[in-house]
């Protein structure tokens, strides 16, 4: 079993981790405290190729496998979380779905410059009251002379103050369930189309998310990504992608904890000598050090699997619930090594505690994952 990078892996790995250092490390603490949208670093992100990373080259995109979208999102979300997450959307949630269902046409005007960089995207799944409930969405698609009429809200979009284009999933025919639900590609200026406030979260706060609201916005029928009542398949599919994205993230925020608290730990005296000395310390480093390696080959694994183009909704899954809570649990010990240091914004172990956190709840809960988790077992058992 090789363990090894390629060349092309370490690559990428080191060009992110050179970014990451020089450019999005040094304002993370400011643009946490003002909300600031990176604009500037999403712009550089593009220009590395990382807004399409595993898009084809002939479609806009860097051409390379998942496990270098993981290396870099690793890399750009352990220097700033809410950095990574816009990074995220953009690769997990909005790229891959418009290449693996998109006609040609749609391959062209949307996928090519959202590979590029040159537009922004986001992902409507998510509304008030539903939360993970995909089947029984409110937002609906009537179909009308000149295409589909949409109403509803959709709710906690990462993305919607800055995004060009949303993937919109409504129900275009109730009483089919699962099975009547569609997508839609949605150019955010289009009439209709307006957003609620913006969210005022507790962590990754320089990634904006807000409310989409739809009242009565006609889309042609060639907005339809897919075919009608694909929706549902297309929303479980980008999610499994989208789960080794946002496992990346959370190895990236451990990473960032675990390093901070080994480097307070060497700094910081008591009793006479550095606290890292300590055994209570010691055992508390290792136990990190070793949750963040499992949750690195976790998600490593996942990453493997879909760029061999393998099963990997079980694999993603669980790589997503140990990466999370494994974060929760190293950026709660990084502030207990801190001690009050710890609960202070002078230092930045309370920022990654509060970035961890969402990790477990978005793009699926770590009680959904274990659903899925369980479900694919059982399955296996047959």
């Amino acid at each position: 079993m090789d363990f090894s990078l390629t060349e092309t892996q370490q690559l990428i790995r080191e060009t992110a981790r050179d970014f990451a250092r020089q450019e999005v490390a040094p304002g993370a603490a400011e643009r946490d405290e003002t909300h600031r949208f990176p604009a500037e670093i999403v712009r550089q992100l593009a220009a590395l190729g990382f807004m399409g990373v595993a898009i084809p080259e002939e479609l806009g995109g860097s051409g390379l496998d998942p496990l270098c979208y993981v290396l870099a999102m690793e890399e750009i979300s352990r220097a700033c979380a809410g950095t990574g997450v816009i990074m995220s959307v953009n690769n997990s949630l909005v790229c891959d779905p418009l290449h693996a269902f998109g006609t040609p046409e749609q391959h062209e005007r949307w996928l090519r410059p959202l590979a590029r960089g040159e537009l922004l995207g986001c992902f409507g799944l998510s509304e008030p009251g539903t939360g993970s409930d995909a089947v029984n969405l409110k937002t609906t698609a009537k179909q009308v002379d000149g295409g589909y009429l949409l109403d509803g809200t959709k709710n906690f979009i990462t993305n919607a103050p800055e995004a060009d284009l949303a993937l919109i999933f409504a129900v275009t025919d109730r009483e089919k369930r699962h099975k009547g639900v569609s997508c839609f590609l949605l150019p955010m200026k289009t009439p209709g189309v307006s957003l609620g406030s913006h969210d005022k979260k507790v962590g990754i706060r320089c990634s904006h998310s807000s409310p989409i609201i739809l009242e009565e916005v006609l889309l042609p029928a060639e907005a339809m990504l897919g075919r009608p009542g694909d929706g549902f398949r297309i929303a479980m599919a980008t999610l499994d992608g989208g789960r080794i994205g946002i496992a990346a993230q959370a190895l990236g925020i451990a990473g960032a904890a675990l390093a901070a608290a080994a480097s307070y730990a060497q700094e910081r005296t008591a009793f006479g000598k550095p606290i890292a000395e300590l055994q209570a310390i010691q055992f508390m480093l290792a136990d990190m050090a070793t949750e963040l390696d499992a949750a690195r080959l976790l998600t490593y694994r996942a990453a493997w699997l879909k760029g061999a183009g393998k099963r990997y909704g079980k694999e993603a899954a669980m790589a997503k619930l140990f990466a999370s809570e494994a974060a929760s649990r190293i950026a709660s010990k990084a502030i207990q090594i801190h001690g009050g240091y710890g609960y202070v914004s002078d230092y930045p172990a309370e920022r990654f505690w509060r970035d961890a956190r969402i990790t477990e709840i978005y793009e699926g809960t770590s009680e959904i994952q274990r659903l899925v988790i369980a479900a694919n077992f059982l399955k296996e058992l047959e």
